[in-house]
């Protein structure tokens, strides 16, 4: 069967059988061997087969009826000369691309949205100070939750690092992929921002303060005597970090800002609202509640349960309360009639003597049990009652304790004198105070606190003073001479003195070394006081004996002691120094030397007449100084 005369359709083909070399087409080299035919055989020019295998058809050149075989080129070299052209046509592009833009900003580069992509460092400077410094000066808008507000970014401490916000960009990128890419993407660059530390952190605690919402607890309120139910509102905490950054990277993009925040829940949801509004709120308005007490009724309209009913988020409820002040304030004067204020037994000073005035125990309404039933009432719309319920309250000192007490006779006392008009109606305000004070065994007396504030409203008024060695005035002067009185009455009683302080210079009309002055702030707070307390196994009682002239003190009780004092020698004299007084109202005064001293107090026992103990106290006198007044120019 004769085989296709058509070429063979690959190399592999071609080579299968090699056509014969004659001798005279061989080359000239003798010594050639089989392979180079081989490879000389393989190089030429393909010719057709017979289907002998061998050469058949056209004869070659030199025999007979034959042509010259016309050379062609493999077929896969055309796709790859053309590949190699774009490709060195692409590189050629690549380096004249990188040649130009060499040390430029990247291409699709955009800060605060300000294209500045393949442009030098100085050019795009230049444009984004051109383009964003105007807004560097306009409030900064934002947005945090519910809140929206501006930040004002002076007084915040921003400004713009031109320099580092370019850095950012970096340098050409030499990858030939992202090159090609950035002609058809853009990145976007935040500003770098140096902050002011102290104004930005005053500028955040600031945003803190206004967005910062603490949640609202539904509630239900009145208005009158109507209920209102109030709705929940979740509050919001800024998230400080976060919304530093987004600050610090977009302040200058001109656009409003969003500042994080997280969201704190309420705890009652409206539902429980409601049903505290159904089911307490509503009934608890629907009419007055009558307290009956014993003999008369006390009514509590609506408006005044209003004052004293609120309602407190609790486990995710609402749950009442009753403010028992409030309520008690709008029945308590209708059933005032039905209680009684118990009285102490006083002691009295009748014809020169004490006696005790009896004791009444009192009978009050007790509140905590009268209100406990109220919430269970005001729930309902009918029956809306109570019943008051009472307790006997004795006294706390009863005749029986007065009688007890053992005052029968003066243990101690003391008067001065000498005091001006002013002074001595002072004097004589804080003894009407004091007299008839009863010190119970063990206990402790205070005259700051047992006479509580000593102002105007009290019946003080301005009197002499001694400040910083000059005379002034001030509301309540005098006091300390009583002081001093009634210091010199517990010393000759032989009773625990508990803290007193002598002034700071002498003034003579009193023994030297026991003295003692007090002193208020002008709310009343003490700051210098006279204590002594009672350690007797009897009770004590103060009188006080008041005349224009002087003042006494005397103390009741059971003798115990017979006191002597003994003062020492002056001693560490310092002579006064002269001071220029006031240019207005001056007075002046020759001074006084100050100088030490030294009191001992010895206590011998009533009946046997043996010392039982001595106390000594020293005390140091300040000079007085002497004030010198000089005629106005």
């Amino acid at each position: 069967m004769q085989q296709n005369s058509q070429w063979p359709e690959s190399h592999s083909e071609q080579t299968d059988i090699l056509p014969r070399v004659d001798a005279q087409q061989a080359q000239p080299d003798s010594n050639a061997t089989e392979s180079t035919q081989y490879i000389a055989a393989h190089d030429a020019p393909t010719q057709q087969l017979s289907s002998t295998g061998q050469g058949g058809g056209t004869p070659p050149p030199g025999q007979p009826g034959g042509t010259a075989a016309k050379p062609s080129r493999p077929r896969w070299r055309r796709p790859g000369i053309i590949a190699a052209a774009v490709f060195g046509f692409l590189v050629l592009v690549y380096g004249l691309d990188l040649l130009f833009t060499s040390g430029d900003i990247p291409r699709g580069v955009t800060v605060a949205g300000v294209d500045v992509g393949g442009m030098s460092h100085s050019e795009a400077e230049n444009l984004l100070r051109e383009e964003i410094e105007p807004r560097l000066n306009q409030p900064v808008a934002y947005s945090a939750g519910e809140v929206t507000g501006e930040l004002n970014p002076k007084e915040s401490g921003l400004a713009l690092d031109w320099d580092a916000t370019l850095e950012q960009a970096g340098d050409q990128p030499l990858n030939p992929f992202t090159r090609i890419s950035s002609f058809f993407t853009t990145t976007e660059l935040g500003v770098v921002t140096q902050a002011e530390p102290n104004q930005f952190d005053n500028a955040m605690k600031a945003l803190r303060k206004d967005i910062d919402q603490e949640p609202v607890e539904g509630d239900v309120v009145f208005e009158g005597a109507r209920p209102k139910a109030v709705e929940p509102k979740q509050g919001q905490k800024l998230q400080t970090e976060a919304a530093q950054e987004t600050i610090l990277t977009h302040w200058a993009s001109g656009e409003r800002l969003t500042l994080p925040v997280t969201s704190t829940p309420v705890t009652v949801p409206m539902e429980e609202v409601q049903k505290a509004l159904r089911e307490v709120a509503q009934p608890a308005m629907s009419g007055p509640v009558t307290v009956h007490g014993e003999g008369a009724d006390g009514v509590l309209e609506p408006e005044e349960i209003a004052e004293g009913l609120s309602f407190e988020a609790k486990n995710g409820s609402l749950v009442p309360k009753i403010d028992q002040k409030k309520i008690v304030a709008g029945v308590e004067p209708e059933l005032a009639s039905t209680e009684k204020e118990g009285k102490d037994a006083k002691i009295v000073f009748q014809g020169g003597k004490p006696a005790v005035e009896p004791s009444e125990d009192g009978n009050q309404i007790k509140w905590d049990e009268t209100l406990k039933p109220l919430l269970d009432v005001l729930k309902k719309t009918e029956g809306r009652e109570l019943t008051a319920t009472y307790e006997k309250k004795p006294a706390e000192l009863t005749t029986e304790e007065a009688e007890g007490l053992g005052i029968k006779e003066v243990i101690g006392e003391f008067s001065t004198g000498g005091f001006a008009a002013d002074s001595g109606v002072n004097i004589r305000v804080v003894a009407e105070e004091v007299n008839g004070a009863i010190v119970k065994p063990g206990e402790t007396f205070s005259l700051n606190e047992y006479t509580g504030p000593r102002t105007k409203a009290e019946g003080y008024v301005e009197a002499g003073i001694i400040q910083d060695g000059a005379p002034g005035k001030a509301v309540g002067g005098g006091i300390s001479q009583f002081a001093t009185t009634l210091y010199n009455a517990y010393y000759n009683a032989g009773l625990k003195d508990a803290g007193h302080q002598e002034h700071s210079y002498y003034i003579s009309r009193y023994p030297k070394g026991r003295e003692a002055t007090v002193f208020q702030n002008p709310d009343g707070s003490s700051v210098i006081d006279l204590k002594f307390t009672n350690d007797s196994p009897h009770g004590v009682a103060i009188q006080t004996i008041w005349t224009p002239s002087d003042i006494t003190v005397r103390l009741w009780g059971t003798k115990r002691y017979e006191v002597v004092g003994q003062t020492g020698p002056e001693t560490n004299h310092v002579p006064p120094h002269t001071v220029e007084g006031p240019k207005e109202n001056c007075h002046a005064s020759a001074g006084a030397p100050g100088f030490t001293v030294t009191d001992t107090r010895i206590l011998k026992d009533i009946e046997t007449g043996q010392e039982v103990r001595r106390e000594e106290r020293t005390v140091k006198y300040n000079p007085q100084p002497k004030i010198v007044c000089k005629n106005k120019d």
